[in-house]
């Protein structure tokens, strides 16, 4: 793309791959999930419009992902199998390389946010449960009980899930409402796993990457998926391109997903949707892996991959209209 037709600004979001497919999702639930991915586009157009910077705006419009039931991160997210919220996250510069991440963390509203506190209030890379929340709150960062990120859907989800493993079912966590009803009714249940995730680019030539999630549903023993891990899940170089990804994470840490699609792009010339396509409809698939990305590089150009039957998706630039996805037939 010549540089006098760049956009100034660019930016990509998603929700979360998985069994998404016409058929599954009620008119009602569809409306909804367009709506919040279209609201949390435009967040971030907003501060890109302004002349904000990709960080800013990779996290004005993770924090409205965060705070939506609709999605599996922050408020909505998946339980573990011991009926406790452990929520992920990271964020990266492509500028600088700056990179932060949380992993496990319970009690803070927006773990993207600690994600970049990461970066910008210690000399760290990455920080993992109790120790993550309270450097949180040591940053000032809003801090919640544990019971605002309960939705019902997600804990029936879990007690289904534990049932097929022969699990016990945990007691339900105190506080949690008792509401069905309102917007959390309209959660689908996309599979084992869900995140979301936001790629910017800014009127300086900046880009960045950020991704939060709730991890798989009934997961054990504390683990740890692909979000929080750069390279994996995330990641964002002026050199290359800036990818969020989603989907069953081992596959996306084994593969190295976020890296290897920079990497293709920077060292092989690779445009960015052939770069996304080859390690998702590639390399994920034949490993055995499902998920998508999400990816924007320094000169403009926007991409998405999904071996998925759907993933909830946006895009928008500077001088090119919001574009929303469902299904794996949309453009």
């Amino acid at each position: 793309m010549a540089d006098q037709i760049r956009p100034k600004w660019a930016l990509v979001a998603h929700g979360g791959a998985g069994a998404i497919s016409r058929g599954q999702l009620s008119p009602e639930q569809e409306v909804a999930y367009r709506d919040a991915m279209a609201v949390a586009a435009d967040a971030g157009a907003a501060v890109l419009r302004a002349g904000g910077s990709a960080m800013d705006a990779v996290e004005a419009a993770i924090h409205l992902l965060e705070d939506d039931p609709l999605f599996n991160a922050g408020r909505g997210a998946a339980f573990t199998a011991e009926g406790r919220n452990e929520l992920d996250a990271s964020i990266m510069d492509g500028a600088t390389l700056g990179a932060g991440a949380v992993a496990g963390v319970t009690t803070t509203r927006h773990p993207i946010s600690a994600a970049r506190a990461v970066i910008e209030g210690s000399t760290h890379v990455m920080l993992g449960g109790e120790g993550a929340d309270a450097f949180a709150r040591s940053q000032g960062l809003e801090q919640v009980d544990p019971s605002y990120f309960f939705t019902e859907r997600r804990w029936l989800a879990l007690e289904k899930g534990l049932a097929r493993l022969g699990l016990p079912i945990p007691a339900r966590p105190t506080g949690a409402p008792q509401d069905l009803s309102g917007k959390a009714a309209l959660v689908h249940e996309e599979g084992k796993y869900g995140t979301v995730g936001v790629v910017a680019l800014d009127a300086h030539g900046d880009v960045a990457a950020g991704t939060s999630t709730g991890g798989s549903s009934a997961k054990r023993w504390g683990r740890v998926g692909d979000s929080p891990i750069i390279g994996a899940g995330t990641y964002a170089s002026n050199k290359g391109c800036a990818v969020s990804c989603t989907g069953a994470g081992e596959y996306f840490i084994r593969l190295g997903v976020a890296h290897e699609i920079c990497a293709l792009v920077r060292h092989k010339g690779l445009s960015l949707q052939a770069a996304a396509d080859q390690v998702i409809q590639g390399e994920l698939t034949a490993l055995g892996g499902d998920g998508g990305v999400i990816c924007v590089a320094p000169d403009g150009q926007m991409a998405w991959s999904f071996n998925t039957p759907g993933m909830y998706r946006a895009r928008i630039a500077d001088g090119e209209p919001l574009v929303v996805g469902v299904y794996k037939d949309e453009t």
